[in-house]
């Protein structure tokens, strides 16, 4: 009995876990709840944020919202509404240090963060497991483009299977705004010419960046900044007022003087994360739905 017992620790032991082929596509999705809020996914070749970014906690290699695989060994990242993929250069603003990132995840799951890195980033960019750091995100165009282009399109059946309900409106003050420059919301693609996959996870055309990106680290100067809490911006003074009232901000003219002034809400700037982070539970508690920590 004992001898056979200690047979099935060996082979359970020698069991290997199943090989996880890449079979990447080309996603934007639908409306989704994740951590308790929610996102709307949308194509942007040319967007830049600043915010918080946090390096992923260690996990086994697991398959990603476009089909790809996430390896913490990898140059990767998890963003909740960019197009997937999508590749970016993350700069870290406390130490200077900027990497190229292939994004193919959602996330991250917790609030207040702009993006979720592999361990294998944070390495490179100095941040540990866990570690939370003030980011720079800048979308590039070109390669992400030809992903977009040259990747096949999801289909409804092979997007990740979410709880996915009508978003919720309730008590939301809204107003009809124009999409930011450079972005296109989530709709029906023209039909392009794509080329046919040979493989499963083979690049579907010669000129698309690879799966696995090389680890390039540039350095630059260190420029920290302020963090605030952004609650979105309006054409309306009033609107901003009562949205500023809600967090305990103010509603800020963006840009020159116009017929349609622009009106950004923000709250801070906070000395901490943790003050930042207070803050925006306080805003959540409130009923708001987009709020972001941002740096400036």
């Amino acid at each position: 009995m004992r001898e056979c017992l200690l047979l099935l620790l060996l082979l359970a032991g020698c069991a290997r876990a199943p090989v996880l082929v890449p079979q990447p596509r080309y996603e934007t999705g639908q409306p989704y709840q994740m951590g308790g809020f929610w996102s709307y996914p949308r194509e942007e070749f040319s967007r830049v944020e600043t915010g918080l970014a946090v390096v992923l906690a260690e996990a086994g290699p697991r398959r990603s919202a476009n089909g790809e695989v996430f390896e913490a060994g990898a140059m990767l990242a998890a963003h909740r509404t960019l197009q997937l993929p999508a590749i970016i250069t993350l700069t870290h603003l406390e130490n200077g240090r900027a990497v190229t990132l292939r994004v193919m995840e959602r996330g991250p799951e917790a609030a207040g963060r702009m993006l979720g890195i592999s361990r294998r980033a944070g390495e490179l960019l100095g941040v540990v497991p866990g570690g939370v750091f003030q980011a720079r995100l800048e979308v590039e165009a070109e390669p992400s483009r030809a992903l977009a282009e040259g990747l096949p399109q999801g289909t409804a059946s092979q997007r990740p299977v979410l709880a996915l309900t009508a978003a919720p409106v309730g008590r939301v003050e809204r107003e009809s705004l124009a999409a930011p420059a450079g972005a296109r919301e989530a709709a029906p693609r023209p039909q392009v010419t794509r080329a046919a996959v040979t493989a499963p996870g083979e690049a579907v055309a010669r000129d698309l960046p690879p799966l696995r990106l090389a680890e390039t680290v540039s350095q630059g100067v260190a420029q920290p900044g302020r963090l605030f809490l952004d609650a979105g911006s309006f054409f309306t003074f009033a609107l901003a007022q009562r949205q500023a009232a809600r967090i305990g901000g103010r509603a800020e003219a963006v840009g020159p003087r116009s017929r349609q002034q622009e009106f950004r809400v923000r709250a801070g700037p906070f000395a901490s994360v943790a003050e930042a982070d207070a803050a925006l539970a306080r805003a959540r508690a409130t009923g708001l739905p987009e709020l972001a920590v941002v740096v400036e």
